[in-house]
């Protein structure tokens, strides 16, 4: 494990939650405790919280047969006043000034967006404030949800160029089977180097919350690959954190590779919301994959599929269907469709906005 300045905690709906769907404001006491003493080392955090819902529910009683979608909605709306007031109160304790920060997929997808949270978020942690950071549930459409708030974390460490991201589950991190079952070890080490393991993982989803294991094991990947060291630990276990800090604490960690450029990094995401798709000939192909670095230009283009505006991201795909990787659009998609394979034209996709995926 190694050492860490600029943090993402994400703490998860089963962390938080009781057996009975209600908060657990001891659990929450104790989390906010261990994260002061993070930071009174002088390392700087950004938390990603769960938590809105349960605390509506426990609050606004609604009939059993209300549509499931509003319901959830009144329970988001009306619990994350109650979850940041719950926050603000535990952290008012350690003297821990707090800022709400809801978001949408919207926000990242936009690169304007994505510099004004950007830049929110650095301002917030330069004045000692702690930004915590939640799904914005009430206006967000479904097509447009986190797959839950293990995205929201890996989006987050990204754009804040953090070194490192916790994942707070109810289990002590991936295991070689069913954590339940007897015979099921932890792995403790994720290497880059390291086969695929989400063979062992079950697929079965929390009680509380939207994701499962699958969905953390496949952020941590994409987060290392990145530069971003990755741990999933019980959030349940009284000390979590000081043994994180400590180096002493039971989960399974992430190694990260070489820390990529930060545009690279916002890129990496846009699988979930690209605008347009982009296919290659096999010659631009081969000119990407080069050790020398390029732009991807029209006369490599062999078609151009979507309405995208300058800025937006585009997917490259190759003559048989396989995606080769992301880039933001350097003009829109009428004049990208009218300079298909034309030399001597302006790149649609500037190499220093280009993020190829790992295929060879």
């Amino acid at each position: 494990m190694l050492d860490s300045k600029l943090l993402v905690i994400k703490v998860g709906s089963n962390v938080l939650t009781q057996d009975n769907g209600f908060p657990d404001l001891l659990r929450m006491e104790k989390l906010a405790a261990q994260i002061h003493e993070l930071t009174s080392k002088g390392k700087k955090v950004v938390l990603v919280s769960s938590g809105a819902v349960a605390f509506g529910r426990k609050s606004i009683p609604l009939p059993e047969k209300l549509n499931p979608v509003i319901k959830k909605q009144i329970w988001a709306s009306t619990g994350q006043i109650r979850l940041i007031n719950q926050y603000r109160e535990l952290f008012q304790n350690h003297n821990q000034d707090v800022a709400q920060i809801l978001v949408t997929k919207e926000d990242f997808r936009d690169r304007k967006h994505f510099l004004n949270m950007k830049n929110c978020i650095q301002a917030l942690l330069q004045q000692g404030i702690l930004p915590i950071i939640n799904e914005n549930d009430t206006v967000t459409i479904t097509e447009l949800m986190f797959t839950d708030n293990d995205e929201l974390a890996s989006l987050t460490a990204a754009m804040i160029n953090a070194d490192t991201m916790v994942l707070l589950t109810n289990v002590d991190g991936i295991f070689t089977g069913n954590p339940s079952e007897p015979g099921s070890k932890l792995i403790e080490k994720v290497a880059s180097s390291m086969p695929e393991v989400s063979s062992y993982i079950s697929a079965s989803k929390s009680a509380f919350g939207r994701g499962g294991m699958l969905t953390k094991y496949a952020m941590a990947k994409k987060s290392a690959e990145l530069g971003i060291q990755v741990i999933i630990a019980n959030g349940k276990r009284d000390n979590v954190l000081g043994e994180f800090a400590d180096k002493t604490l039971r989960c399974t960690w992430f190694e990260p590779q070489k820390a990529k450029h930060s545009t690279k990094k916002w890129l990496a995401h846009g699988e979930q919301y690209y605008k347009g798709e982009v296919t290659i000939n096999e010659g631009a192909r081969a000119s990407l994959y080069s050790e020398v670095i390029r732009s991807l230009l029209p006369v490599g283009i062999i078609a151009v599929e979507g309405d995208f505006s300058k800025g937006d991201i585009l997917l490259i795909k190759d003559e048989k269907g396989q995606k080769i990787g992301l880039g933001r659009a350097e003009y829109a998609s009428k004049l990208a469709s009218d300079r298909i394979g034309q030399k001597n034209q302006k790149p649609l996709i500037h190499y220093d906005y280009l993020y190829i995926f790992d295929h060879e």
